[in-house]
């Protein structure tokens, strides 16, 4: 069933997507049986006319969007370090085909996220530059993953962070490169990492961060329907983290197989006010913690197709939001993204 989309005027920044192209690939996370094998499955392909279908077809006033990194169309050749700016080439050839102006107004990855080594050290900053370079204006920070577990059912085939990424001499020397160049940073861990990134945040208190996904609660292998055993001990996380006034939270990402919250998957698709009703206790949390001036709803997509189809998701988040006043609405759907991205423009 197609729900009527709420509030079909309420101006979004999507803050968080991925495009990637999996089809001529063969790939053994593709073939795993691990659920993130079956979202390679679900959606192979997701480029600018999924996208498009997805932000400007929903229903829902999607204005603008960012990318974040996901491995994608990296260079071939060239040095190993260089090979991620091919990301961030290819992203801005896809933002420059939405500011054709010819797909409505739409501003497609007028945000872009890419990804460097920061165990490089200092040697990073020539990476960052080559991707400022290639963004054309539009290359806003990175995201390196820190996201590690010991259980290896938890992330199945994704590639493991090492353990405490976040607290190496080396990386923290690469991460005070993003500073001196204004760019912002993007830190994807799970749920018992969280205290990571307070960390990380403490000790550098002027770089701009956001946790991805509210800290990604987790629903596999040794956390199996522990969530409700395991909520006072991420909610503690999240407020503690919340005292950073560098630290901005994205909401979103529960649609996840690694939350694996209630009875969502590829095969179950179930309406907006179930979905709301499974994010809820996060997403409020959340927003009391940080305020909704540091506060921002994203899609994951095509990751939370794992749960939800983009229409529904965004009823969900519209269901969460429903109490809020129309300026914190302003913030959680698009003024949190525009401050922290530097796309302030797209609102006006």
């Amino acid at each position: 069933m197609i729900e009527d989309v709420l509030e079909p005027d309420l101006p979004i920044i999507d803050p968080h997507h991925h495009l990637w192209d999996f089809t001529p690939v063969q790939s053994a996370a593709r073939e795993s049986s691990h659920p993130f094998g079956a979202i390679m499955k679900q959606s192979p392909r997701y480029l600018f006319d999924e996208l498009l279908r997805d932000c400007r077809h929903s229903g829902h006033n999607v204005i603008g969007t960012v990318f974040l990194q996901c491995g994608a169309f990296y260079r071939a050749d060239g040095p190993p370090e260089m090979k991620p700016v091919g990301e961030v080439e290819f992203v801005n050839g896809v933002a420059a085909q939405a500011a054709s102006g010819i797909y409505g107004p739409f501003h497609a990855c007028i945000g872009i996220v890419g990804q460097a080594d920061l165990t490089l050290g200092p040697a990073v900053g020539a990476v960052l530059d080559a991707e400022i370079a290639a963004g054309n204006g539009r290359f806003r920070g990175i995201r390196h993953i820190g996201a590690h577990d010991a259980d290896s059912d938890v992330l199945g085939p994704l590639g493991h962070a090492p353990a405490a990424l976040y607290a190496d001499a080396t990386f923290r020397e690469g991460f005070a490169e993003l500073g001196k160049r204004g760019l912002t940073f993007d830190a994807w861990v799970l749920e018992p990492q969280i205290p990571e990134v307070t960390a990380l945040a403490r000790a550098f208190p002027e770089q701009p961060i956001v946790l991805d996904h509210v800290g990604t609660p987790l629903g596999l292998g040794i956390y199996a329907g522990r969530h409700d055993d395991r909520f006072a001990t991420w909610k503690a996380a999240i407020e503690e983290l919340s005292t950073c006034p560098n630290v901005t939270i994205k909401l979103g990402g529960l649609a996840m197989p690694f939350c694996k919250l209630g009875e969502l998957g590829p095969e179950t698709r179930t309406t907006a006010e179930r979905l709301a009703e499974l994010f809820r206790p996060y997403v409020e949390t959340s927003i009391a913690a940080f305020g909704a001036r540091r506060a921002m709803f994203e899609s994951n997509f095509p990751v939370d197709r794992w749960g939800a189809d983009y229409a529904t998701l965004w009823n969900a988040f519209k269901l969460i939001a429903q109490g809020a006043s129309a300026d914190e609405k302003r913030d959680l759907f698009a003024g949190a993204a525009a401050r922290f991205y530097k796309v302030e423009d797209l609102l006006g």
